[in-house]
Order: C-alpha cells, then structure tokens, then sequence
C-alpha cells in the first residue's frame, strides 16, 4: 500500500472545538443548521453550506458548492485553519464507553484504490458520489477523511503500534476534547520525526490491502477526482497531491461495528397472528415480553410487534455458512423476512422500510412503533469485521444498511488540499 505524510491543514487548537463537527452525511441540513448555530467558525459552513441560505435551499445548487470554497477560503484568511510547514502523519484516538481505537492520519494513493488493493464492501451511487466530487473540485482539497482498517494479524501491526504507543505516552496530545453531540472523546496528536515517519509509510508498503470501513463515497469520490486531475494535466508524472487522499487507517481489532436495524410501516395485509406464524416457518419463535430484548448472537434477531419483543432464531437450513453473502444476517433477513413475506424487494428504494442505526438504542425502535408511525421492528446482531473482510477480499459487496461503524470521525481535525 502507498501511502505519504501530508501538510494538514488544521484548526489552531484553542479553536478545535468551535470548528469539528460531525461527518456530513449523518445529519440533515437542518440538524447542521441547529448545531452550527451562533458559530462561524463551524466547519458545517464548508461541509454543509446549505446551510448559509435560506432553509429549503437545494444543497445540489451551483450556488451552494461555491458558498463551500467561498467558506474554505474565509477560514483560512482568518486563521480558523492554518498549513502545517511540514508534512507529517497525525494519531487520531477515540474513546467511547471506556475503549480507544487508535488511527493513523495518512494519504493513500488514488491508483490503489482503482486498481483494487484499497477493498470495498459497499455499492455506491452515482449521485452521492458526484455530489462529493464536486465538493473535492471546487475546494481543491479532501475536506473530511475516510476510514479504513487493516487485518490485526498483519505482521506490520506491532510495529505500527509500537509508534503509536510512544507518541500516545509522549506528551499531552494537540487536541484533547469530548464532543458535545457523542459524548466520546477525540485526541490528535502529530508524528514529526522524520524516521517515524519513514517508517511508517514503509510498514504500509509491505501491507498486501487496506479495507474502507466507512466512507465508500468519500473514497469513490476523491479517488475518482484525483485520476480526473491526472488526466487533465499534460505533465502528469504521478507524484502530484492530487494522486492522494486522505484516510485514517486503524487495526481491525480496535474497531466498533454495531447493530443496523430496520423499522417497517405494516405487515403487508396481514394480521399480527398470520405475520408470526408465517415467521414460524423458517425460524424458533419466542416469545419475551415488554421488556427490550437485544439479539444474543449470530443468526438470532428480535422482533418488536404490537408491544411486545420476541427472539427468532433462524431454523440452520435455512442459511449457508459457505457463503460470504448468504451467511450475514442482514441475508437471512432480507429472504427470509423482508422479501418472503413483506413483500420488500429493494431495500434501497422502498418507502415502506427505514433504517435506524445501533447507537440510537432498541429504544428508538420501540418508540417509532408505539407512535404508530411503523408497524414492526427487526434488531439484528452486529456483523463482525472478519466477516466484513471476507466479503471484501472474495469480491462480494454486502446488502445495504449493513455496518455502523462508531465512534464516527469528527470532520475539520484535519483537512488535506490537493494543491
């Protein structure tokens, strides 16, 4: 894998706090306006700067992509974000509920991404992807990273930990704070010595792949407009920053991957006794009361209907463990559930399904069904990142809505121009 130091561009830190802000794609125009509120510092005026205009104000406008770079530009004049003088890897760690994950910030190279030694395990859409392409162009730089793992059980992991660990016990960190809106907390801290340095992008060199965990249009996006700058330039010789784009990248084993559940509007004509015993088909259905029950394991999922939970545990033949695919939950349930019997075909253009990821608790479940805005409500367990690497290493690309990674990313720590 080809990776390189970069010079950030960063938040002075006294400022930190005033300019992170969440991922763009994990709140709505209207949340980032409320979040930004009173604050024109906030980074949601580049990432999200819809929210400048009046509200309803089509975030796809010519006018808002300008607004963008306009906002970029405002905030290095006033000093929000400064260049480093050198370029320089970054240790970015987050702690949620008492564990930490550590990740290098670092540049990967847009023709491993093309070429396939960067994995995906994700389709994306063509819209999505333009729209951050165009957000990349007219900014000029990577404004938010993306994120990826790599196996625990590369032979480069303890080394790479091993620099980690003497920069995490090295000092107080350049910003140390806990967010607001997660309540986790963010450190960032910067690798300036040059053999360090050296060594950690030949420790990723002899690394056969790097797999996206979150962020597959972010990746699309930048790699496709990094190989779009290099075939406009007629003196392209392929070290250009615009062949780069920025990641950070964690040991698989650190990593948090929580349920991804789904909350569907009625039963497809049928009553609450058909629906179940039409369940009982292909799993063990049983009941367990009022009480929130959470999935235990794989191939088990609860189920909340008309007040009540129950556990479905999916009879064995009715999966292959064989099969990358087929053996994942969110498989089972789509076959077996959604499709057999709501009749629920595509999970990415039914109105009838939504998706309501992990961190928000069994709880929210409950309650978009006891509004009646929903009728029922599948919990699934989590998938595992083996079983997100082996779909990626066999080709495959999982169902939609299967992976919530968290904590997420806070965006403006860090921002990486293509200049």
């Amino acid at each position: 894998m080809k990776i390189k130091p970069f010079r950030g561009i960063r938040p002075p830190k006294e400022i930190v706090e005033e300019v992170q802000s969440r991922p763009y794609d994990v709140l709505n125009s209207e949340e980032a306006r409320r979040e930004a509120a009173g604050n024109e510092k906030s980074l949601y005026h580049i990432i999200k700067p819809e929210i400048d205009f009046p509200v309803g104000a089509d975030e796809h406008d010519p006018r808002v992509y300008e607004k963008a770079v306009e906002n970029f530009n405002k905030f290095q004049a006033n000093g929000w974000l400064v260049t480093d003088e050198k370029e320089h890897y970054y240790v970015y760690s987050q702690t949620m509920n008492g564990k930490t994950q550590y990740g290098l910030v670092v540049c990967a190279y847009v023709d491993d991404y093309l070429n396939g030694k960067i994995k995906k395990h994700e389709l994306t859409r063509k819209d999505k992807e333009e729209d951050r392409m165009k957000h990349v162009r007219i900014n000029n730089a990577n404004i938010e990273p993306v994120f990826f793992a790599y196996p625990e059980d590369y032979p480069e992991n303890a080394e790479i930990n091993r620099i980690v660990a003497k920069y995490v016990s090295g000092g107080e960190p350049e910003y140390d704070f806990t967010a607001k809106t997660d309540g986790f907390r963010h450190t960032f801290r910067i690798i300036d010595n040059e053999e360090d340095i050296a060594l950690i992008t030949k420790l990723f060199d002899q690394m056969p792949a790097l797999y996206i965990a979150d962020g597959h249009h972010r990746s699309a996006a930048a790699a496709l407009v990094g190989a779009e700058k290099a075939g406009q330039n007629p003196n392209h010789k392929g070290d250009e920053e615009y062949n780069y784009f920025m990641a950070v990248c964690f040991p698989s084993n650190q990593l948090t991957i929580i349920d991804y559940n789904r909350v569907v509007k009625d039963l497809n004509g049928l009553s609450d006794d058909e629906f179940l015993q039409r369940l009982a088909e292909d799993f063990v259905v049983e009941t367990k009361g009022t009480e929130l029950y959470k999935p235990l394991q794989l191939h088990e999922f609860s189920l909340y209907l008309s007040g009540k939970w129950y556990s479905l545990t999916a009879k064995p033949d009715r999966y292959d463990d064989n099969d990358p695919i087929g053996v994942l939950d969110v498989t089972v349930s789509s076959n077996l559930i959604l499709d057999k019997i709501l009749g629920i075909k595509d999970l990415r253009s039914d109105k009838r399904i939504d998706f309501v990821g992990g961190i928000r608790g069994l709880g929210e479940l409950k309650k978009r069904v006891d509004s009646g805005e929903m009728r029922v409500a599948l919990a699934l367990y989590p998938v595992s990142m083996k079983q997100l690497i082996d779909i990626a290493d066999s080709g495959n690309i999982m169902p939609p809505k299967t992976t919530w990674f968290e904590p997420k990313l806070r965006s403006g720590l860090v921002i990486h121009s293509l200049a």
